[in-house]
Protein backbone atom coordinates (compact mmCIF):
# COMPACT_ATOMS: atom_id res chain seq x y z
CA UNK A 1 0.00 0.00 0.00
CA UNK A 2 1.48 3.53 -1.37
CA UNK A 3 0.15 6.52 0.20
CA UNK A 4 0.19 10.65 -0.84
CA UNK A 5 -0.47 13.11 1.01
CA UNK A 6 -1.85 17.00 -0.07
CA UNK A 7 -2.79 20.05 2.11
CA UNK A 8 -6.51 19.76 3.23
CA UNK A 9 -7.08 23.43 1.92
CA UNK A 10 -6.29 21.74 -1.67
CA UNK A 11 -9.87 19.19 -1.37
CA UNK A 12 -12.43 21.50 -1.45
CA UNK A 13 -14.25 19.67 0.82
CA UNK A 14 -13.21 21.22 4.04
CA UNK A 15 -14.42 24.84 5.44
CA UNK A 16 -12.36 27.94 5.78
CA UNK A 17 -12.73 27.44 9.41
CA UNK A 18 -10.99 24.28 9.60
CA UNK A 19 -7.70 25.27 6.91
CA UNK A 20 -7.64 28.75 8.50
CA UNK A 21 -7.27 26.41 12.33
CA UNK A 22 -5.23 23.95 10.23
CA UNK A 23 -3.02 27.29 9.40
CA UNK A 24 -2.84 28.74 12.73
CA UNK A 25 -4.34 32.03 11.35
CA UNK A 26 -4.43 34.36 14.64
CA UNK A 27 -7.58 35.46 14.86
CA UNK A 28 -8.62 32.08 16.26
CA UNK A 29 -6.28 31.73 18.72
CA UNK A 30 -8.93 33.19 21.15
CA UNK A 31 -11.63 29.96 20.32
CA UNK A 32 -9.02 26.95 21.44
CA UNK A 33 -6.33 26.48 24.63
CA UNK A 34 -3.52 24.68 22.90
CA UNK A 35 -2.46 24.19 18.98
CA UNK A 36 -2.57 20.01 18.23
CA UNK A 37 1.62 20.14 18.10
CA UNK A 38 3.62 17.27 19.99
CA UNK A 39 4.94 19.87 22.08
CA UNK A 40 1.85 21.23 23.54
CA UNK A 41 1.08 18.28 25.62
CA UNK A 42 3.25 18.31 28.30
CA UNK A 43 1.50 21.71 29.73
CA UNK A 44 -2.03 20.02 28.63
CA UNK A 45 -1.62 16.87 30.67
CA UNK A 46 0.41 18.75 33.54
CA UNK A 47 -2.87 20.89 34.18
CA UNK A 48 -5.38 18.28 34.23
CA UNK A 49 -2.92 16.44 35.83
CA UNK A 50 -4.44 18.89 39.14
CA UNK A 51 -8.18 18.90 38.10
CA UNK A 52 -8.84 15.09 38.24
CA UNK A 53 -8.99 13.46 41.44
CA UNK A 54 -8.16 10.30 42.31
CA UNK A 55 -11.96 10.09 43.42
CA UNK A 56 -13.03 10.75 39.94
CA UNK A 57 -10.56 7.78 38.71
CA UNK A 58 -12.07 5.16 40.78
CA UNK A 59 -15.60 5.70 39.61
CA UNK A 60 -14.43 6.46 35.82
CA UNK A 61 -12.68 2.68 36.14
CA UNK A 62 -15.58 1.20 38.09
CA UNK A 63 -18.10 2.09 35.76
CA UNK A 64 -16.10 0.84 32.53
CA UNK A 65 -16.14 -2.35 34.21
CA UNK A 66 -19.69 -2.27 34.88
CA UNK A 67 -20.29 -1.30 30.92
CA UNK A 68 -17.86 -4.53 29.80
CA UNK A 69 -19.54 -6.62 31.91
CA UNK A 70 -20.91 -9.24 29.09
CA UNK A 71 -18.05 -8.42 26.93
CA UNK A 72 -14.76 -10.27 26.94
CA UNK A 73 -12.04 -7.85 27.46
CA UNK A 74 -8.76 -7.74 25.70
CA UNK A 75 -5.36 -7.55 28.29
CA UNK A 76 -4.76 -4.73 26.65
CA UNK A 77 -8.10 -3.01 27.05
CA UNK A 78 -8.33 -4.35 30.49
CA UNK A 79 -5.02 -2.91 31.24
CA UNK A 80 -5.87 0.46 29.74
CA UNK A 81 -8.97 0.47 32.42
CA UNK A 82 -6.89 -0.29 35.37
CA UNK A 83 -4.33 2.38 34.29
CA UNK A 84 -7.35 5.29 34.64
CA UNK A 85 -6.86 4.81 38.17
CA UNK A 86 -3.34 6.31 38.35
CA UNK A 87 -2.61 9.74 38.17
CA UNK A 88 -0.35 10.02 35.60
CA UNK A 89 -2.76 7.96 32.94
CA UNK A 90 -4.78 10.18 30.51
CA UNK A 91 -6.94 9.96 27.51
CA UNK A 92 -7.18 10.73 24.11
CA UNK A 93 -10.97 11.10 22.84
CA UNK A 94 -13.02 10.89 19.91
CA UNK A 95 -16.93 10.47 19.92
CA UNK A 96 -19.31 8.71 17.00
CA UNK A 97 -23.14 8.58 16.48
CA UNK A 98 -24.13 4.56 16.93
CA UNK A 99 -24.60 4.54 13.32
CA UNK A 100 -25.79 0.86 12.13
CA UNK A 101 -22.64 -1.48 11.64
CA UNK A 102 -20.55 1.53 12.27
CA UNK A 103 -21.54 3.70 9.26
CA UNK A 104 -19.47 5.62 7.10
CA UNK A 105 -15.74 4.34 7.29
CA UNK A 106 -14.55 7.54 9.05
CA UNK A 107 -16.05 5.72 11.90
CA UNK A 108 -12.02 3.60 11.57
CA UNK A 109 -10.25 7.11 11.01
CA UNK A 110 -11.41 8.56 13.90
CA UNK A 111 -10.82 5.42 16.06
CA UNK A 112 -7.22 4.72 14.47
CA UNK A 113 -6.53 8.52 15.04
CA UNK A 114 -6.89 8.48 18.86
CA UNK A 115 -5.38 4.96 19.02
CA UNK A 116 -2.08 6.21 17.49
CA UNK A 117 -1.65 9.68 19.19
CA UNK A 118 -2.15 7.96 22.41
CA UNK A 119 0.99 5.33 21.05
CA UNK A 120 2.94 8.48 20.00
CA UNK A 121 2.35 10.29 23.33
CA UNK A 122 3.09 7.53 25.26
CA UNK A 123 6.42 7.28 23.34
CA UNK A 124 7.05 11.04 23.90
CA UNK A 125 6.42 11.10 27.65
CA UNK A 126 7.63 7.58 28.80
CA UNK A 127 6.38 8.50 32.74
CA UNK A 128 2.77 8.83 31.91
CA UNK A 129 0.05 6.87 30.32
CA UNK A 130 -1.97 7.34 27.00
CA UNK A 131 -5.26 5.58 26.67
CA UNK A 132 -7.42 5.57 23.58
CA UNK A 133 -10.96 6.26 23.81
CA UNK A 134 -14.09 6.06 22.28
CA UNK A 135 -17.37 8.03 23.31
CA UNK A 136 -20.60 6.45 22.14
CA UNK A 137 -23.61 8.79 21.21
CA UNK A 138 -25.63 6.71 23.04
CA UNK A 139 -27.52 10.31 24.02
CA UNK A 140 -28.52 11.17 20.67
CA UNK A 141 -31.74 11.03 19.50
CA UNK A 142 -31.70 11.56 15.56
CA UNK A 143 -33.09 7.99 14.75
CA UNK A 144 -32.56 8.61 11.04
CA UNK A 145 -28.91 9.71 10.54
CA UNK A 146 -27.62 5.97 12.18
CA UNK A 147 -30.18 3.69 10.72
CA UNK A 148 -28.78 2.94 7.90
CA UNK A 149 -25.26 2.49 6.16
CA UNK A 150 -24.38 2.15 2.55
CA UNK A 151 -23.70 -1.11 0.61
CA UNK A 152 -22.09 -0.88 -3.05
CA UNK A 153 -24.47 2.03 -3.34
CA UNK A 154 -27.52 0.42 -1.74
CA UNK A 155 -28.57 1.48 1.24
CA UNK A 156 -28.81 -1.35 4.24
CA UNK A 157 -31.73 0.46 6.53
CA UNK A 158 -33.54 -0.55 9.85
CA UNK A 159 -37.06 0.51 10.42
CA UNK A 160 -37.57 1.16 14.00
CA UNK A 161 -40.38 2.95 15.43
CA UNK A 162 -39.75 3.74 18.62
CA UNK A 163 -37.96 7.15 20.16
CA UNK A 164 -35.54 8.57 22.80
CA UNK A 165 -32.21 7.88 23.04
CA UNK A 166 -30.64 5.89 20.49
CA UNK A 167 -28.34 4.03 23.17
CA UNK A 168 -31.22 2.83 24.67
CA UNK A 169 -33.11 1.21 21.61
CA UNK A 170 -33.77 -2.72 21.14
CA UNK A 171 -32.20 -4.32 18.28
CA UNK A 172 -35.46 -5.69 17.53
CA UNK A 173 -35.84 -6.51 13.74
CA UNK A 174 -32.24 -6.33 13.19
CA UNK A 175 -31.95 -9.94 11.77
CA UNK A 176 -34.37 -9.37 8.71
CA UNK A 177 -31.37 -7.73 7.27
CA UNK A 178 -29.17 -11.07 7.42
CA UNK A 179 -30.37 -12.58 4.41
CA UNK A 180 -29.70 -9.34 2.03
CA UNK A 181 -26.60 -9.07 3.77
CA UNK A 182 -25.29 -12.97 3.28
CA UNK A 183 -25.96 -12.24 -0.12
CA UNK A 184 -24.22 -9.04 -0.53
CA UNK A 185 -21.10 -10.57 0.95
CA UNK A 186 -20.98 -13.72 -0.19
CA UNK A 187 -19.82 -16.91 1.08
CA UNK A 188 -16.17 -16.58 0.99
CA UNK A 189 -14.14 -16.29 4.50
CA UNK A 190 -14.50 -12.35 4.99
CA UNK A 191 -17.78 -12.54 4.00
CA UNK A 192 -18.62 -14.76 6.64
CA UNK A 193 -16.96 -13.05 9.29
CA UNK A 194 -18.80 -10.01 8.46
CA UNK A 195 -22.27 -11.66 8.37
CA UNK A 196 -20.95 -13.24 12.07
CA UNK A 197 -19.61 -9.81 13.15
CA UNK A 198 -23.82 -7.80 12.10
CA UNK A 199 -25.46 -11.32 13.55
CA UNK A 200 -23.52 -11.23 17.03
CA UNK A 201 -23.83 -7.47 17.20
CA UNK A 202 -27.26 -6.81 16.71
CA UNK A 203 -29.19 -10.19 17.97
CA UNK A 204 -27.08 -11.31 20.44
CA UNK A 205 -27.20 -7.84 22.34
CA UNK A 206 -30.49 -5.94 23.47
CA UNK A 207 -29.85 -2.72 22.66
CA UNK A 208 -28.12 -0.47 20.46
CA UNK A 209 -25.63 0.70 22.72
CA UNK A 210 -24.44 -2.71 23.74
CA UNK A 211 -24.24 -3.65 20.27
CA UNK A 212 -21.99 -0.92 19.21
CA UNK A 213 -19.57 -1.71 21.86
CA UNK A 214 -19.20 -5.24 20.54
CA UNK A 215 -18.79 -3.65 17.50
CA UNK A 216 -15.96 -1.51 18.12
CA UNK A 217 -14.47 -3.71 20.70
CA UNK A 218 -14.22 -6.83 18.00
CA UNK A 219 -12.26 -4.06 15.86
CA UNK A 220 -10.77 -2.54 18.12
CA UNK A 221 -9.60 -3.87 21.44
CA UNK A 222 -6.22 -5.58 20.16
CA UNK A 223 -5.61 -1.64 20.80
CA UNK A 224 -7.01 -1.37 23.84
CA UNK A 225 -9.24 0.81 22.98
CA UNK A 226 -11.58 1.77 26.05
CA UNK A 227 -15.00 2.41 24.96
CA UNK A 228 -17.53 4.27 27.08
CA UNK A 229 -20.80 5.08 27.36
CA UNK A 230 -22.24 8.65 29.46
CA UNK A 231 -25.75 7.44 29.72
CA UNK A 232 -24.42 6.33 33.33
CA UNK A 233 -26.30 7.33 36.12
CA UNK A 234 -22.57 6.98 38.37
CA UNK A 235 -21.03 8.90 35.81
CA UNK A 236 -23.81 11.65 36.13
CA UNK A 237 -23.65 12.43 39.58
CA UNK A 238 -20.34 14.40 38.86
CA UNK A 239 -22.42 16.04 36.22
CA UNK A 240 -24.97 17.39 38.73
CA UNK A 241 -23.42 20.90 39.68
CA UNK A 242 -22.88 21.91 36.06
CA UNK A 243 -26.26 20.83 35.06
CA UNK A 244 -28.04 23.05 38.15
CA UNK A 245 -25.94 25.93 36.96
CA UNK A 246 -27.28 25.25 33.55
CA UNK A 247 -31.05 25.07 34.96
CA UNK A 248 -30.81 28.06 37.42
CA UNK A 249 -27.93 30.50 35.76
CA UNK A 250 -28.52 29.62 31.91
CA UNK A 251 -24.18 29.98 31.79
CA UNK A 252 -23.70 28.28 28.65
CA UNK A 253 -26.47 30.30 26.96
CA UNK A 254 -24.47 33.68 27.92
CA UNK A 255 -21.35 32.46 27.29
CA UNK A 256 -21.72 30.42 23.77
CA UNK A 257 -23.73 32.88 22.17
CA UNK A 258 -21.32 35.78 23.05
CA UNK A 259 -18.70 33.72 21.60
CA UNK A 260 -20.35 32.30 18.62
CA UNK A 261 -20.82 36.32 18.06
CA UNK A 262 -17.29 36.74 17.86
CA UNK A 263 -17.23 33.57 14.90
CA UNK A 264 -19.30 34.88 12.98
CA UNK A 265 -17.85 38.48 13.07
CA UNK A 266 -15.09 37.06 11.90
CA UNK A 267 -16.82 35.62 9.12
CA UNK A 268 -17.47 31.93 9.97
CA UNK A 269 -20.74 30.20 9.92
CA UNK A 270 -22.84 28.97 13.24
CA UNK A 271 -22.49 25.42 13.84
CA UNK A 272 -24.82 25.08 16.61
CA UNK A 273 -27.16 27.17 18.00
CA UNK A 274 -27.30 27.79 21.68
CA UNK A 275 -30.27 27.31 23.68
CA UNK A 276 -31.10 29.00 27.29
CA UNK A 277 -30.85 25.63 28.66
CA UNK A 278 -28.83 23.05 26.67
CA UNK A 279 -30.32 19.95 28.09
CA UNK A 280 -33.00 17.00 27.63
CA UNK A 281 -34.95 15.03 30.06
CA UNK A 282 -34.68 11.49 28.99
CA UNK A 283 -36.93 8.83 30.32
CA UNK A 284 -38.74 6.21 29.16
CA UNK A 285 -38.50 6.66 25.27
CA UNK A 286 -38.32 10.21 25.71
CA UNK A 287 -35.85 12.53 24.80
CA UNK A 288 -37.20 15.88 24.63
CA UNK A 289 -35.74 19.79 25.32
CA UNK A 290 -36.10 21.59 28.97
CA UNK A 291 -37.85 24.77 28.68
CA UNK A 292 -38.46 27.40 31.72
CA UNK A 293 -40.83 30.24 31.64
CA UNK A 294 -41.84 32.31 34.16
CA UNK A 295 -39.91 29.91 36.64
CA UNK A 296 -41.35 26.71 35.73
CA UNK A 297 -39.66 23.93 33.53
CA UNK A 298 -41.47 22.48 30.94
CA UNK A 299 -40.36 19.32 28.88
CA UNK A 300 -40.88 19.75 25.28
CA UNK A 301 -43.83 17.99 23.57
CA UNK A 302 -45.45 17.18 26.95
CA UNK A 303 -47.35 17.86 29.53
CA UNK A 304 -44.81 17.29 31.94
CA UNK A 305 -43.87 20.66 34.53
CA UNK A 306 -41.53 21.14 37.36
CA UNK A 307 -41.47 23.59 39.61
CA UNK A 308 -37.51 25.26 40.49
CA UNK A 309 -37.56 23.30 43.89
CA UNK A 310 -39.23 19.50 42.00
CA UNK A 311 -36.78 19.84 39.09
CA UNK A 312 -33.29 20.42 41.08
CA UNK A 313 -34.33 17.06 43.63
CA UNK A 314 -35.03 15.37 40.08
CA UNK A 315 -31.73 16.49 39.03
CA UNK A 316 -30.46 14.77 42.34
CA UNK A 317 -32.34 12.19 42.66
CA UNK A 318 -31.96 10.82 38.76
CA UNK A 319 -28.99 12.66 37.57
CA UNK A 320 -29.42 10.54 34.40
CA UNK A 321 -32.59 11.70 33.59
CA UNK A 322 -30.86 14.73 32.18
CA UNK A 323 -28.81 14.61 29.03
CA UNK A 324 -26.43 17.29 27.58
CA UNK A 325 -27.16 18.32 23.93
CA UNK A 326 -24.02 18.69 21.64
CA UNK A 327 -23.00 22.04 23.06
CA UNK A 328 -22.95 20.57 26.91
CA UNK A 329 -21.61 16.79 25.79
CA UNK A 330 -18.30 18.12 25.28
CA UNK A 331 -18.19 19.95 29.07
CA UNK A 332 -19.88 16.69 30.28
CA UNK A 333 -16.91 14.28 28.61
CA UNK A 334 -14.22 16.86 30.14
CA UNK A 335 -15.72 16.21 33.33
CA UNK A 336 -15.70 12.39 33.56
CA UNK A 337 -12.34 11.81 31.79
CA UNK A 338 -9.00 13.00 32.50
CA UNK A 339 -8.95 13.45 28.70
CA UNK A 340 -6.41 15.89 27.23
CA UNK A 341 -7.52 16.03 23.66
CA UNK A 342 -10.45 15.50 21.36
CA UNK A 343 -9.99 14.07 18.10
CA UNK A 344 -12.93 14.98 15.70
CA UNK A 345 -14.38 15.84 12.14
CA UNK A 346 -14.30 19.31 10.62
CA UNK A 347 -18.19 19.94 12.33
CA UNK A 348 -17.13 18.66 15.38
CA UNK A 349 -14.48 20.55 15.90
CA UNK A 350 -16.45 23.72 14.55
CA UNK A 351 -18.59 23.59 17.61
CA UNK A 352 -15.85 23.01 20.20
CA UNK A 353 -14.65 26.38 18.66
CA UNK A 354 -17.67 27.78 20.06
CA UNK A 355 -17.37 26.65 23.92
CA UNK A 356 -13.76 28.08 24.74
CA UNK A 357 -15.20 31.25 26.80
CA UNK A 358 -17.89 28.53 28.40
CA UNK A 359 -14.57 26.19 29.40
CA UNK A 360 -12.97 29.19 30.62
CA UNK A 361 -16.18 30.32 33.00
CA UNK A 362 -16.87 26.84 33.93
CA UNK A 363 -12.85 26.42 34.74
CA UNK A 364 -12.44 23.18 33.33
CA UNK A 365 -9.74 22.35 31.11
CA UNK A 366 -10.11 23.03 27.25
CA UNK A 367 -8.70 20.16 25.34
CA UNK A 368 -6.11 20.47 22.16
CA UNK A 369 -8.64 19.71 19.46
CA UNK A 370 -7.05 17.36 16.47
CA UNK A 371 -8.60 17.21 13.04
CA UNK A 372 -9.04 13.46 12.22
CA UNK A 373 -7.49 11.33 9.53
CA UNK A 374 -9.21 11.86 6.40
CA UNK A 375 -8.53 9.43 4.16
CA UNK A 376 -9.45 8.40 0.30
CA UNK A 377 -9.07 4.46 -0.31
CA UNK A 378 -7.92 3.97 -3.71
CA UNK A 379 -7.76 0.02 -5.10
CA UNK A 380 -5.07 -0.27 -7.18
CA UNK A 381 -7.04 -1.33 -10.15
CA UNK A 382 -9.10 1.96 -9.99
CA UNK A 383 -5.03 3.30 -9.56
CA UNK A 384 -4.00 1.58 -12.91
CA UNK A 385 -7.04 3.05 -14.74
CA UNK A 386 -6.13 6.95 -13.56
CA UNK A 387 -2.66 6.30 -14.72
CA UNK A 388 -3.63 5.12 -18.33
CA UNK A 389 -5.72 8.36 -18.79
CA UNK A 390 -3.29 10.92 -17.20
CA UNK A 391 -5.10 12.06 -14.57
CA UNK A 392 -3.61 12.42 -10.82
CA UNK A 393 -5.94 11.50 -8.13
CA UNK A 394 -5.78 14.59 -6.71
CA UNK A 395 -7.71 15.91 -9.87
CA UNK A 396 -10.61 14.00 -8.75
CA UNK A 397 -11.48 16.13 -5.88
CA UNK A 398 -12.90 18.49 -8.30
CA UNK A 399 -16.62 19.12 -9.45
CA UNK A 400 -17.39 16.24 -12.23
CA UNK A 401 -18.13 19.43 -14.80
CA UNK A 402 -14.26 21.12 -13.59
CA UNK A 403 -12.98 17.77 -13.98
CA UNK A 404 -14.12 17.12 -17.53
CA UNK A 405 -13.36 20.89 -18.94
CA UNK A 406 -9.64 20.16 -17.26
CA UNK A 407 -9.56 16.81 -19.15
CA UNK A 408 -10.68 18.28 -22.78
CA UNK A 409 -8.59 21.01 -22.29
CA UNK A 410 -5.70 18.54 -21.78
CA UNK A 411 -6.23 15.71 -24.73
CA UNK A 412 -7.96 17.92 -27.28
CA UNK A 413 -5.45 18.23 -30.13
CA UNK A 414 -6.84 21.81 -30.93
CA UNK A 415 -6.38 24.62 -28.46
CA UNK A 416 -9.39 25.53 -26.82
CA UNK A 417 -8.24 29.13 -25.64
CA UNK A 418 -8.74 32.29 -27.43
CA UNK A 419 -6.75 34.34 -25.01
CA UNK A 420 -4.46 35.39 -28.32
CA UNK A 421 -7.74 36.30 -30.35
CA UNK A 422 -9.03 38.55 -27.22
CA UNK A 423 -5.61 40.46 -27.01
CA UNK A 424 -5.49 40.85 -30.20
CA UNK A 425 -8.98 42.31 -30.80
CA UNK A 426 -8.39 44.13 -27.64
CA UNK A 427 -5.81 46.04 -29.23
CA UNK A 428 -7.82 46.85 -32.42
CA UNK A 429 -10.15 48.45 -30.32
CA UNK A 430 -7.84 50.41 -28.13
CA UNK A 431 -6.64 52.32 -31.42
CA UNK A 432 -10.41 52.64 -32.31
CA UNK A 433 -10.75 54.25 -29.29
CA UNK A 434 -8.27 56.68 -29.69
CA UNK A 435 -9.85 57.61 -33.16
CA UNK A 436 -13.51 57.81 -31.15
CA UNK A 437 -11.26 60.43 -28.76
CA UNK A 438 -10.05 62.67 -31.68
CA UNK A 439 -14.16 63.06 -33.02
CA UNK A 440 -17.08 62.54 -30.83
CA UNK A 441 -17.72 61.36 -27.60
CA UNK A 442 -20.70 59.59 -28.60
CA UNK A 443 -18.84 57.42 -30.91
CA UNK A 444 -16.64 56.30 -28.03
CA UNK A 445 -19.95 54.79 -26.38
CA UNK A 446 -20.65 53.06 -29.66
CA UNK A 447 -17.01 51.28 -30.19
CA UNK A 448 -17.41 50.13 -26.28
CA UNK A 449 -20.83 48.58 -27.22
CA UNK A 450 -18.98 47.05 -30.11
CA UNK A 451 -16.05 45.83 -28.60
CA UNK A 452 -18.25 44.03 -25.80
CA UNK A 453 -20.21 42.44 -28.62
CA UNK A 454 -16.97 40.96 -30.35
CA UNK A 455 -15.47 39.85 -27.24
CA UNK A 456 -18.90 38.01 -26.01
CA UNK A 457 -19.16 36.56 -29.10
CA UNK A 458 -15.01 35.14 -28.78
CA UNK A 459 -16.16 33.73 -25.41
CA UNK A 460 -19.62 32.34 -27.55
CA UNK A 461 -17.15 30.46 -29.91
CA UNK A 462 -14.68 29.39 -27.19
CA UNK A 463 -18.25 27.82 -25.50
CA UNK A 464 -19.26 26.26 -28.42
CA UNK A 465 -15.30 24.97 -29.04
CA UNK A 466 -14.94 22.77 -25.56
CA UNK A 467 -18.50 21.55 -26.18
CA UNK A 468 -17.45 20.13 -29.46
CA UNK A 469 -14.53 19.04 -28.04
CA UNK A 470 -15.72 17.28 -25.69
CA UNK A 471 -18.25 15.14 -27.61
CA UNK A 472 -15.26 14.16 -29.27
CA UNK A 473 -13.19 12.90 -26.30
CA UNK A 474 -16.74 11.43 -24.88
CA UNK A 475 -15.61 8.11 -24.12
CA UNK A 476 -12.24 8.93 -22.40
CA UNK A 477 -14.33 11.66 -20.65
CA UNK A 478 -17.02 9.10 -19.49
CA UNK A 479 -14.58 6.65 -18.46
CA UNK A 480 -12.69 9.48 -16.15
CA UNK A 481 -16.37 10.30 -14.84
CA UNK A 482 -17.04 7.06 -14.22
CA UNK A 483 -13.78 6.71 -11.97
CA UNK A 484 -14.63 9.92 -10.05
CA UNK A 485 -17.94 8.88 -9.51
CA UNK A 486 -16.68 5.33 -7.97
CA UNK A 487 -14.27 7.08 -5.71
CA UNK A 488 -16.41 10.25 -4.76
CA UNK A 489 -20.01 8.24 -4.36
CA UNK A 490 -22.73 11.60 -4.58
CA UNK A 491 -20.07 14.10 -4.71
CA UNK A 492 -18.81 13.50 -1.58
CA UNK A 493 -16.17 11.98 -0.11
CA UNK A 494 -16.24 8.37 0.15
CA UNK A 495 -15.05 7.93 3.63
CA UNK A 496 -18.56 9.60 4.37
CA UNK A 497 -20.74 7.48 2.44
CA UNK A 498 -18.92 4.14 2.06
CA UNK A 499 -19.16 1.44 4.78
CA UNK A 500 -15.70 -0.45 6.06
CA UNK A 501 -16.70 -3.90 4.89
CA UNK A 502 -16.17 -3.37 1.41
CA UNK A 503 -13.00 -2.91 1.60
CA UNK A 504 -13.00 -5.57 5.04
CA UNK A 505 -14.32 -7.89 2.30
CA UNK A 506 -11.28 -7.66 0.00
CA UNK A 507 -8.70 -6.88 1.69
CA UNK A 508 -9.43 -8.76 5.46
CA UNK A 509 -7.57 -8.19 8.92
CA UNK A 510 -4.80 -6.42 6.80
CA UNK A 511 -7.13 -3.26 5.86
CA UNK A 512 -7.06 -2.39 9.53
CA UNK A 513 -3.31 -2.90 10.02
CA UNK A 514 -2.25 -1.11 7.20
CA UNK A 515 -4.59 1.99 8.29
CA UNK A 516 -3.24 1.33 11.70
CA UNK A 517 0.58 1.46 10.12
CA UNK A 518 -0.07 4.51 7.65
CA UNK A 519 -1.83 7.10 9.44
CA UNK A 520 -0.12 9.85 11.47
CA UNK A 521 -2.91 12.28 13.69
CA UNK A 522 -0.08 14.95 13.79
CA UNK A 523 0.51 15.01 10.02
CA UNK A 524 -2.01 18.02 8.95
CA UNK A 525 -3.01 16.42 5.42
CA UNK A 526 -5.70 14.70 3.05
CA UNK A 527 -4.20 11.06 2.87
CA UNK A 528 -4.87 8.72 -0.06
CA UNK A 529 -4.13 5.37 0.41
CA UNK A 530 -3.49 3.03 -2.99
CA UNK A 531 -4.34 -0.84 -1.55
Amino acid sequence: MSVTTFPYSETGYFSKLICDYLEKVPSLSAFYHREPDISAFKEQLEEKRTQFTAAQRKVLATRLLAQYKDLPLSQATLSNIDLLKESNTFTITTGHQLNLFTGPLYFLYKIFSVINLAETLSATHPNDHFIPVFWMATEDHDFEEINYFNLFGKKISWENASGGAVGRMATEGLSNLLPELKEAWGEGETGKKLLSWFSEAYTQHNTLADATRYLANTLFAQYGLVIIDGDDAELKKQFIPYAENELTQKQSFQHITRTTQQLTDLGYPEQVHPREINLFYLKNGLRERIIERDGTYFINETRQSFTAEEILTELHTYPERFSPNALLRPLYQEIILPNLCYVGGGGELAYWFQLKDYFDATKVPFPVLLLRNSVLLLPKQLSEKLNKLKVPIKDLFKSPSALRTQCTHRDSDIEIDFSKQRTHLQQQFKELYDLAERTDASFVGAVAAQEKKQLNGLDHLEKRLLKAQKRKLADALDRVSALQSQLFPKESLQERNANFSEFYLVHGDSLLYELKEKLDPLHPEFTVITL
